[in-house]
């Protein structure tokens, strides 16, 4: 049986897709003369330039947590032991009001003077990695190797320094200034921990995903590759490979199906995909098998080829049944098609000011602004409401993510939470200095 797919996400998402263009590169950031000024008096302030230079002094400090955050493994839905780590290491950066929520999410809040918006900022506590990984972290030619160093143990620590800047410095923004550390961004978590967040935070007026440092400091992603996937299942009576010799096989249906999904056609724009991710099935070499599963995703750019992705793969998974089925002159075959993962996606204009105070925020730290492709990420949740938000390195440089041989280069790393500060104070404002930047909304219902 095929359930039906939550609908509030795709509205939302085919809303936003159908609104813009897809291409980052063929989008303009317009900047007013008051984000410029306000920018400039941020820059010039004594407290700011206290909290910059605190950053880069606490580099060697951060570069530490990061170690020591990686090495507590958090693979997707068993997160507990990092998140109360995290936990006790937010309290003593000196961050207010910070718990564990109901899916297990860190946050605390950097509270403002009032009447100001109300700005988030995440990490994500998951990876990809087995809880029996190893995590021993090697050097080698001044990168630090370990499977998750970089996503997310980079984005978590710089959190940790930026806490610890507002503290020496006195800076107290406008706004209230919310950070979490989030489970279930990878996989199958399906955004769980930044879905918690935002149905208990309803008044979030924008956000910002300090992600693994895979592009360099200057690209700031306000764009969201939506994916829909699924889990499929074959069944059949299975039997003894020889005595049962004419029964249908669930594997064999199973594989019908990669090979008819393998060659389907997407458009390279908008920039959409498939793959099929994991396959498990079969009890024995000689065995028919009883039961075969696969898990397929399926992303998009664009909400309406997404769904004509979806429509197609999903016919093939049901057409191989009946093949298999047809080829032994049987019913026994039966399919399963399980939605596990709906990660709503959209394409906003990048002139909002979550975009807006990034831009002028490498520009502070001397870098050259520019956008960044669609990313799937905890961004993709506020970008399909309608919430201003953005995706950015946390500072250094990375690669082999989602890879035993994931690397960290630490160079510059403090311009990561540099950037991060500097876009938060737009945004939120500087008591006695700037306005925020971000517009109070609404709360949502």
């Amino acid at each position: 049986m095929i359930p039906q797919a939550n609908q509030a996400w795709r509205a939302a998402a085919g809303a936003l897709l159908a609104g813009a263009g897809i291409g980052a590169a063929a989008q303009e950031v317009s900047i007013s003369p008051q984000q410029e000024a306000a920018f400039a008096k941020i820059a010039a302030a004594p407290a700011v330039k206290q909290a910059l230079d605190f950053l880069k002094q606490d580099d060697a400090k951060t570069l530490e947590d990061q170690k020591a955050i990686v090495v507590i493994a958090a693979p997707t839905f068993k997160e507990k032991r990092r998140a109360e780590y995290y936990l006790g290491r937010l309290k003593e950066a000196g961050l207010n009001e910070v718990r564990m929520d109901a899916a297990s999410n860190v946050c605390g809040v950097l509270p403002g003077a009032g009447g100001g918006p109300k700005l988030l900022l995440s990490a994500h506590l998951d990876t990809v990695f087995p809880e029996n990984t190893n995590l021993t972290i090697r050097e080698n030619g001044g990168k630090l190797y370990a499977p998750g160093i970089a996503d997310d143990a980079r984005g978590l620590a710089s959190i940790l320094s930026l806490v610890r800047a507002f503290k020496a410095s006195g800076l107290r923004t406008v706004g209230d200034v919310w950070l979490c550390g989030t489970v279930g961004e990878e996989g199958l978590g399906d955004l769980k921990g930044i879905k918690q967040v935002f149905k208990d935070h309803k008044d979030i007026d924008g956000y910002i995903a300090l992600e693994s440092p895979t592009v360099p400091n200057e690209e700031i992603s306000f764009q969201a590759a939506g994916s829909n996937r699924y889990r499929i299942t074959y069944k059949g009576p299975g039997g003894h490979s020889y005595q049962a010799f004419g029964q249908p096989s669930a594997i064999h249906a199973l594989g019908r199906a990669i090979a008819g999904i393998s060659e389907l056609q997407t458009p390279a724009t908008p920039k959409t995909t498939f793959t099929v991710g994991t396959i498990a099935g079969g009890t024995s070499v000689n065995s028919i098998a009883a039961e075969a599963t696969m898990d397929l995703d399926m992303r998009s750019n664009d909400n309406d080829e997404l769904l004509k992705l979806e429509a197609k793969a999903l016919q093939i998974a049901k057409d191989a049944a009946a093949a298999e089925n047809k080829r032994w002159n049987s019913d026994k075959i039966k399919v399963d098609i399980e939605q596990v993962g709906a990660r709503p996606g959209g394409s906003p204009s990048p002139n909002h000011a979550v975009v807006q105070s990034l831009w002028l925020a490498v520009k502070a730290i001397g870098a050259t602004p520019k956008l960044a492709g669609a990313r799937s990420t905890e961004a993709n949740l506020p970008i399909s409401l309608g919430i201003p938000a953005a995706v950015v390195g946390a500072g250094g440089f990375s690669q082999g993510i989602h890879s035993p041989e994931e690397w960290f280069d630490p160079a510059n790393a403090h311009l990561g939470p540099a950037k991060a500060l500097m876009a938060i104070l737009g945004l939120a404002g500087v008591q006695g200095v700037s306005d925020p930047l971000l517009a109070k909304r609404p709360p949502r219902q």
